[in-house]
């Protein structure tokens, strides 16, 4: 214990960048106190948030409170539950009872529902503490121009974004300002985040965890996932959060396995593709391929059989993506557009202005390109038990990047459909996938593996991410705030 508090009595540093499942085993030996924890990442939101902008809004108060209840049931050994005494944080896209829900937008500003998500019940169900609510984009739509609730930024370099759309939710964890956090993951909104803040974050299978509370974009894609300092975290809060749910009647009745039991370590003989077309395309930067090879060869050396794959429909996916979503999440804000437009930001409601007029047959068309590209990852995924690459094609980019004028057709084209064909195809196809910390730049930026897997195989996915992350030591750096 001496090693983790700091005589004072306050928590060191060295416990609140520890994982989520390393904490909860402290609290339980009684060797961590969840009221002490809980208050040091209040101060630490107080002294970093300032400049980062990760969280809308803190529950201070409420935290405290249940951490003291926390603390009682450890003292009176009554059953804890496996996020016992944990602080975590949500993406401000899940309702909270009594805490205002904004998705990032000032039409939400005041908005304070009466229950709370599914998944959030269920986290504070086994014994987690609610810290607060996260940034992200308007809506969750990404390419929001001004935050209304302060520019999110990345705890590498605060000149340089975090990602969207669960911004907030990964900027948290890699900074410890709470021990795990939830994201919304509709074309790579979990996994893009973990990848430029350096977290693991894990898309689940569509349909595996429930969606009610929370406020949709494109109800055909949406999935929230976990983010975490380890993959491990990420297992311990899909365990809790995945799962029928009668109010999501698309989720499935299948019961989850125990996520965190499969994490062996064990790769031997498991079949690896490295998707060809992503690792090696010309938009790939240099760095990341070097890093996503080099990851590669690790599986290899476990026992893993890895070889190239391609799937020529990948970098279409984009595209087809952004017809889908964004004419879905057109049909949902029409009312608002009618008769609020100028309380969006400039960038959701020009976004959502533009998919709202195309034409039916461009629809079609994405459709028909998203069968395609299912497809060839459904027909990859059953010669490979697993397919890597980038979660993103370089690292996190100059948040003035996302605000230059768009000069060229091309330039348009490259900004809005390229990164998003390295995360939408697994979103397309409605399969699991991970983003796990593989490298940094040269500029000190993280770097990023993505695991694809089949349907309802999120053990698979997570136990290659596990595999890896255990024979390296990426996770472990800290960001120099």
């Amino acid at each position: 214990m001496g090693q983790r508090v700091l005589a004072s009595g306050g928590v060191s540093d060295d416990v609140l960048f520890l994982s989520a499942a390393g904490q909860a085993a402290l609290i339980r030996d009684k060797q961590l106190s969840p009221v002490e924890l809980t208050r040091a990442y209040l101060e630490r939101i107080d002294r970093l948030d300032g400049r980062l902008r990760a969280y809308i809004t803190v529950c201070r108060e409420a935290a405290l409170a249940a951490a003291r209840h926390a603390e009682d049931d450890v003292a009176r050994r009554v059953a804890l539950g496996p996020l016992h005494g944990i602080p975590f944080a949500v993406k401000d896209q899940f309702n909270t009872r009594g805490v205002r829900t904004t998705a990032g937008s000032r039409i939400l500003a005041d908005n304070v529902p009466d229950d709370d998500a599914t998944v959030v019940a269920r986290l504070t169900a086994a014994g987690g503490i609610l810290l607060g609510k996260l940034n992200l984009t308007e809506f969750a739509l990404g390419g929001t121009i001004q935050f209304p609730y302060g520019q999110p930024r990345n705890p590498w370099n605060t000149e340089h974004d975090p990602g969207g759309s669960s911004a907030g939710s990964g900027a948290a964890v890699a900074a410890a300002l709470c021990s795990v956090s939830l994201g919304e993951d509709t074309g790579g909104s979990v996994r893009t985040p973990a990848s430029w803040c350096g977290v693991a974050g894990h898309r689940p299978t569509w349909g595996l965890v429930s969606r009610h509370g929370c406020l949709p974009l494109a109800w055909s894609l949406d999935a929230p996932g976990p983010l975490g300092r380890t993959v491990e975290d990420c297992a311990l809060l899909l365990g809790i959060i995945a799962g029928h749910d009668d109010r999501d009647p698309l989720t499935t009745r299948r019961a989850p396995p125990d996520y965190r039991a499969m994490l062996t370590g064990e790769v031997r003989g498991l079949r690896v593709g490295v998707i060809r077309e992503l690792t090696h395309g010309d938009e790939t930067d240099p760095e990341v391929r070097t890093a996503v090879i080099t990851a590669a060869g690790v599986l290899a050396r476990l026992g893993a059989d890895v070889e190239e794959v391609s799937l020529p429909m990948v970098p279409s996916a984009g595209a087809a993506f952004m017809a889908l979503c964004d004419s879905e999440g057109a049909a949902l804000h029409l009312h608002w557009l009618r008769s609020r437009p100028l309380d969006y930001d400039q960038g959701t409601r020009r976004r959502l202005l533009a998919a709202g007029l195309l034409p039916a047959s461009l629809v079609h068309k994405a459709q028909q390109a998203r069968a395609l590209v299912r497809r060839q990852i459904v027909e990859a995924l059953a010669e490979h038990d697993v397919l890597v690459a980038p979660t993103s094609h370089r690292p996190a980019p100059t948040i003035a990047t996302f605000t230059a004028p768009i000069t060229s057709k091309a330039e348009a084209a490259s900004r809005f459909f390229t990164r998003r064909s390295f995360t939408t195809p697994a979103a397309l196809a409605g399969t699991p996938a991970m983003a796990v910390p593989c490298g940094f730049s040269a500029a000190g930026l993280p770097l990023s593996l993505q695991i694809i897997g089949r349907r309802f195989e999120d053990a698979t996915v997570l136990r290659v991410g596990h595999a890896y992350e255990q024979q390296t030591k990426w996770h472990r750096r800290r960001p120099d705030l």
